[in-house]
């Protein structure tokens, strides 16, 4: 079974968060949601209060089979931030390991070098911080090699489906969307 970690700071979007934490655990994959603040409770962008399932520091991430990246704002400006985090993601990128992130959260992937030469998408008005990538508008997921990036909240379930697909199989994904009518 893939174990997945997901990261979540002050700030981040809810629904992109948490659509993939529930579609992942419908399709039986572990996914851990690792808070980089300073307690397991981690408030959203809405002000809606998510517990973590564990801290940063307890998390063993470097274990991970993909690495996930919600957006929302600040939240996507705090994992850019976190050093520990970003150097994760980096060492991910340069052993091929998969990497995610959804609205804003590619613009960390663009800020870090790793989307050069790669097709990418983010939340509309940011593609100029995906630096070096080949910016794709009219998708609402793209996958590049170990890389997929979404839009943003209404991309959030097809967003979740292809993560199933690239971690389980598309039979799974499947079956996940057409259990929540999609």
């Amino acid at each position: 079974m893939s174990k997945v970690c997901i990261f979540l700071a002050e700030g981040f979007e809810e629904v992109e968060a948490l659509t993939v934490v529930d579609l992942l655990r419908r399709a039986n994959i572990q996914i851990d949601m690792v808070s980089i603040s300073d307690s397991l409770k981690v408030r959203g962008r809405s002000n809606i209060e998510v517990t973590a399932d564990v801290m940063w520091e307890d998390s063993k991430a470097e274990t991970a089979d993909m690495l996930i990246l919600p957006g929302g704002m600040p939240g996507v400006t705090y994992l850019g931030e976190h050093t520990g985090l970003t150097d994760l993601i980096c060492k991910y990128a340069n052993e091929g390991k998969l990497l995610s992130a959804i609205c804003a959260a590619p613009t960390v992937f663009g800020q870090l070098g790793i989307l050069a030469g790669k097709k990418a998408t983010c939340y509309p008005g940011l593609e100029g911080k995906l630096t070096g990538a080949e910016v794709v508008t009219d998708e609402k997921v793209v996958t590049d090699g170990n890389i997929t990036t979404s839009r943003g909240v209404g991309t959030a379930i097809a967003f979740a489906l292809r993560l199933i697909t690239i971690l389980a199989d598309s039979e799974i994904s499947e079956k996940v969307g057409g259990s929540i009518v999609y």
